[in-house]
């Protein structure tokens, strides 16, 4: 394995890891209002409204890791497969980055301008890497 591929699958790694951070924070914020009887388990079987603030946050950061995340996880095993290089590598670690501070704001200030702009950057980072996968597959079209 070389150093580009280990960078990578460390980058795809950390999102996991970011993805199984939430919801420890979620749980942490919520059963302890379940088990102190603070929210009723009727009351939230099928509706979120009743979660506080601080519980609503987490669970939405943690929705959150199933959207734009999938993408990347996609587009990582295709360059994997494709044989990934640098440019994948600084594109898998911007977009991680992205998605921590994404996370980090949604889970605190819950500030929505900077948490915005924390996605549409990752989201053209994910861009820019599904254009480097891209032109590898249309390179490795032109090589068979």
């Amino acid at each position: 394995m070389n150093y580009a591929t280990l960078l990578i699958l460390l980058a795809l790694w950390t999102q996991g890891a970011l993805t199984l951070a939430l919801l420890f924070i979620l749980g942490r914020r919520r059963v302890p209002l379940v088990m102190d009887g603070k929210i009723a388990v009727g009351d939230i079987a099928l509706d979120t409204r009743p979660w506080p603030e601080a519980a609503q946050k987490a669970s939405n950061a943690f929705d959150n890791q199933f959207q734009l995340p999938v993408l990347f996880a996609i587009g990582i095993a295709i360059a994997l497969y494709l044989g990934a290089g640098w440019p994948e590598v600084v594109l898998a670690w911007a977009f991680v980055v992205s998605r921590i501070v994404h996370a980090t704001i949604h889970v605190t200030s819950n500030h929505v301008y900077r948490r915005f702009f924390a996605y549409v950057f990752g989201f053209a980072v994910l861009i820019a890497l599904w254009g480097v996968i891209f032109g590898r597959l249309v390179f490795a079209f032109q090589t068979v």
